[in-house]
C-alpha cells in the first residue's frame, strides 16, 4: 500500500478566500470541491516554483476549512443552485450551456515540501510569500483567490520545519494544529466502509462495497430496540462522526489515446484517456484531533498500468478499498 511521501516542512497558506468555487465535486457528490483539485493545485504551484528557478518539490497536501456558503436557493423541502443567466447566441436564444454550482470557502493550505531554499529562516518567509502571491492569481477549483477580510498577521504565510527529533516535530504540529483552529481538516475513512461493507454481508452476503458507499452516504432508519430494550426508530449514525461520502481519484474506461487523436479535448499536446469517478469517505475532524502530521495531508497514488489516479490518506491504515 502506497505511503505519505518524505517531507522535511509544511508551507502554510492560512485563510484563504475562494469565491465560486467549484461545489459539484462528481457525478453522484456535491458541497466541497474534490480532493484532487487540492492535488491539482498543488503541482501547479510547483511548476510556476520550477519555472522561477526554485527546487520546490510538493509532496503532499492538506485542507482545513474555516466557512463556507453553498451557493443554494434557501427555503423549502428541496434546495437548488443559484444559477447565473447564460449569454445568449446571434438569434437571442440562450445557449445551451450548464453552469456547475458553486460554492465560497474560507480555507487553509497546508503543503508539505522539501527544499535545501528553505533552510534559510528569511529565505524561508520570502518563498512563502512569493508563493502566497502566485497563489492569489490563480484558481482554486474553478473559483477566484481573495484576500480574507481578517487581520494580517492571521493569514501571513509562514514555512513549519518539521525536521529534528520525535519530540520536536510532535510539539511543532501542536502548535500548528492550534493555529487551524477554528476549522475541520478532511480525512479519508476507509476502514468504515470495509466495516460497513463485512456489517452488510452478516445479512445480506451478494452485498458489494458500492452498497456500503452508499449505506454509509445516508442515514438509515429502523425501528428496533434500543440497550434497554425499548422499542423506538434508531439511526446508524451514532458515533460516526461527520462522515461524507467523497471522490477520490480516477479510473480509466479505455485505453489511453496518443496526443491529438481526439477531438474538443483541453490540450491536444498530451495523451488523453476516458475517466470515471473512484469514490470513498471522508470524514471531516477538527484539527486538534490529528495524532500525527500525514493524518492531515493528502497524496497521489498512480498506477498508470492499472488505468488509476489515486488520492489517499493515512488517517487510517485499512486493506485498499476501490469500488466495484
Amino acid at each position: 500500500m502506497a505511503e505519505c511521501p518524505h517531507f522535511e516542512y509544511f508551507l502554510v497558506i492560512p485563510r484563504v478566500r475562494v469565491q465560486n468555487a467549484n461545489a459539484i465535486s462528481s457525478p453522484l457528490t456535491h458541497g466541497f470541491p474534490s480532493i484532487t483539485a487540492f492535488t491539482g493545485l498543488m503541482w501547479a504551484l510547483e511548476r510556476k516554483t520550477r519555472a522561477a528557478g526554485l527546487d520546490l518539490q510538493f509532496n503532499a497536501v492538506g485542507v482545513v476549512a474555516h466557512g463556507f456558503e453553498e451557493q443554494i436557493t434557501d427555503g423549502g423541502f428541496f434546495n437548488a443552485f443559484r444559477l447565473t443567466r447564460n449569454p445568449v447566441d446571434k438569434d437571442g436564444s440562450t445557449l445551451a450551456i450548464v453552469e456547475e454550482g458553486r460554492i465560497h470557502l474560507d480555507i487553509s493550505l497546508i503543503f508539505a515540501v522539501q527544499s535545501q531554499a528553505l533552510e534559510n529562516e528569511q529565505a524561508a518567509a520570502d518563498i512563502a510569500k512569493q508563493v502566497r502571491e502566485w497563489l492569489s492569481q490563480m484558481r482554486i477549483a474553478g473559483g477566484s483567490v481573495l484576500e480574507a477580510a481578517i487581520p494580517a498577521a492571521r493569514k501571513r504565510p509562514y514555512v513549519m520545519p518539521m525536521t529534528g527529533d520525535e519530540e520536536g516535530r510532535e510539539e511543532l504540529f501542536r502548535k500548528l494544529k492550534l493555529r487551524l483552529l477554528p476549522g475541520f481538516a478532511l480525512v479519508e475513512r476507509e476502514d468504515l466502509l470495509e466495516q460497513r461493507h463485512q456489517a452488510l454481508q452478516t445479512t445480506k452476503p451478494q452485498a458489494t462495497r458500492l452498497d456500503a458507499w452508499l449505506s454509509l452516504a445516508r442515514i438509515n432508519w429502523r425501528w428496533q430496540a434500543d440497550d434497554d430494550g425499548k422499542e423506538a426508530w434508531q439511526h446508524d449514525r451514532k458515533g460516526l462522526g461527520w462522515i461524507v461520502p467523497i471522490p477520490v481519484g480516477y479510473g480509466a474506461l479505455g485505453e489511453l489515446h496518443p496526443a491529438g487523436s481526439v477531438a474538443n479535448v483541453r490540450d491536444r499536446n498530451v495523451p488523453f484517456c476516458f475517466v470515471e469517478s473512484l469514490y470513498g469517505i471522508g470524514e471531516w475532524l477538527s484539527p486538534h484531533r490529528l495524532e500525527t502530521p500525514q493524518q492531515l495531508l493528502w497524496y497521489t497514488d498512480s498506477q498508470p498500468e492499472n488505468g488509476l489516479y489515486r488520492c489517499r490518506n493515512d488517517y487510517r491504515s485499512a486493506p485498499v478499498i476501490e469500488l466495484d
